[in-house]
């Protein structure tokens, strides 16, 4: 009952979100009837469709082709959707003022044309100029009226006058005349849009060219590959014989219908090129099953690390067959830690599962993974939630290593990741436990990321004794 609530209050958000965003690009700056009209019409209603299969065909079981051509458009389009509906809040800010502005040249450029018509009838009145009228009366004495001699009743006939070959002056000017009385006409002028469809047709396009830019800019950060950041971490208890031991942190690949065997690829020569000791994979490698998605993950097998590969699993790896992907990746020649512990040259390596496992009895056991060992060895622990971190305190954790946050994956997200999260990103203290979380090197939903750019990250651990 409440999941079904809770769907029906997201469905209602999407459907007004969509109305707003409709209204503003198409409404306000088309024709009604217009061709513009009936194609923004016609992708409101396609593209949330797009969306919602994008989100519900994996879970669903559609076919994985399916899902594939789903998943690019309907993905993209949330990002969108987020990024245009911003970028129109900011514009409702913008369209006062732009309105109080024309407004104002408006009337100015009125009050300018008034100026120069008044100025024109004062030197029309003060340069004596006689009117039309006068110029029409005959110059020369008048005719008089007394005159002696009576005017004949009859007027004698007129002598015809000699044909003459020249052509007649009035006639002939007459076309030149008409011609530059035409040329002269002042043209009609085009209809011009009204102050407030024209302040919708900037704001909404200012507003689209961001938003669209915004998506295009973070579809490329994940599409490029993560990039590799460095970390110092001190640790107390590490001995100078591990000095400098470099971990390489890798999160949340997210392999999925949008990122296949290439993202893989990519990963795996970027972790191989910094030339780590370990590899961590600290969860949600995949989204989907073994049978659609094992190809895809086989570059994993290609990753060098002389202390070897080590996995855990995320919260996604149980929506998708979190036992199959645990033997696969064994497979493939990573150790998975399922609650369980190893002794490297100088630390622990402990590892727990996922907090979403509880769901299935495989949920974290942090006495089992931590519960017996000798305290006075550092331990670095792998855990895919940094929430967990209580619980590593707890058991004398130096150092965990989680993702999940994604560091947001798309601005303002952030804000929200904080809600829930203790850590972001970047390694924070809390008592005598350091806790590091990785940005991530894939993308989950839409292959967007936006001030959270993707990266693996090497962790050199430090020995204070060294």
């Amino acid at each position: 009952m409440i999941f079904a609530l809770v769907a029906l209050v997201v469905l209602a958000l999407l459907a007004a979100v969509h109305r707003y965003v409709w209204r503003r690009l198409v409404g306000d700056t088309t024709a009604p009837g217009s061709t513009l009209r009936r194609v923004g019409t016609v992708a409101a209603f396609v593209l949330p469709l797009l969306s919602v299969g994008a989100m519900t065909s994996g879970r669903i079981g559609a076919p994985f082709w399916l899902q594939q051509v789903l998943a690019w458009p309907g993905f993209l389009w949330l990002a969108a959707l987020m990024y245009l509906t911003l970028a129109l809040l900011v514009g409702e800010f913008v369209r006062p003022v732009l309105r109080r502005v024309l407004a104002r040249r408006d009337a100015a450029a009125a009050d300018r044309t008034t100026a120069v018509l008044s100025s024109e009838a004062v030197a029309t009145t003060t340069s004596g100029t006689r009117p039309r009228t006068e110029e029409l009366v005959p110059a020369g004495p008048a005719p008089s009226t007394t005159s002696a001699d009576p005017v004949p009743e009859t007027a004698p006939p007129a002598e015809p006058e000699p044909e003459s070959s020249a052509p007649d002056p009035v006639a002939a000017t007459a076309p030149a005349t008409a011609d530059a009385a035409t040329a002269d006409a002042p043209a009609t002028p085009l209809a011009r849009p009204s102050r407030r469809l024209f302040v919708s047709r900037v704001v909404g396009g200012a507003a689209a060219a961001a938003g669209l830019a915004t998506v295009g800019y973070g579809t490329a950060n994940v599409l490029s590959g993560p990039t590799v950041k460095r970390v110092t971490v001190p640790l107390a208890k590490l001995p100078r014989a591990a000095h400098g031991f470099r971990i390489a942190v890798v999160s949340d690949i997210h392999i999925g219908p949008i990122l296949g065997r290439a993202h893989t690829r990519r990963i795996v020569d970027t972790i191989n090129s910094t030339s780590p000791d370990l590899v961590a994979v600290v969860g949600d490698l995949v989204d989907g099953s073994v049978a659609d998605l094992g190809s895809a993950a086989e570059p994993l097998a290609g990753l060098r690390a002389p202390h070897g590969s080590f996995f855990v699993t995320g919260n996604h790896e149980y929506f998708s067959g979190a036992e199959q992907w645990v033997n696969h990746v064994r497979e493939l020649g990573l150790i998975p830690l399922e609650n369980a512990r190893v002794e490297m040259g100088g630390f622990d390596l402990a590892g727990v599962n996922d907090i979403a496992g509880e769901t299935e009895g495989q949920g974290p056991d942090f006495a089992r993974a931590l519960g017996d060992r000798d305290r006075a060895r550092a331990a670095v622990l792998l855990a895919h939630q940094p929430v967990v971190i209580h619980d590593a305190v707890r058991h004398g954790v130096d150092l965990q290593l989680s993702g999940h946050t994604h560091g947001g994956q798309l601005w303002p997200g952030n804000y929200l990741a904080e809600l829930a999260n203790p850590t972001v990103a970047g390694l924070e203290r809390y008592g005598d436990t350091q806790l590091f979380v990785s940005r991530g090197a894939g993308a989950w939903g839409p292959p967007v990321r936006v001030g959270a750019p993707a990266d693996i990250t090497v962790v050199e651990l430090a020995s204070r004794q060294a």
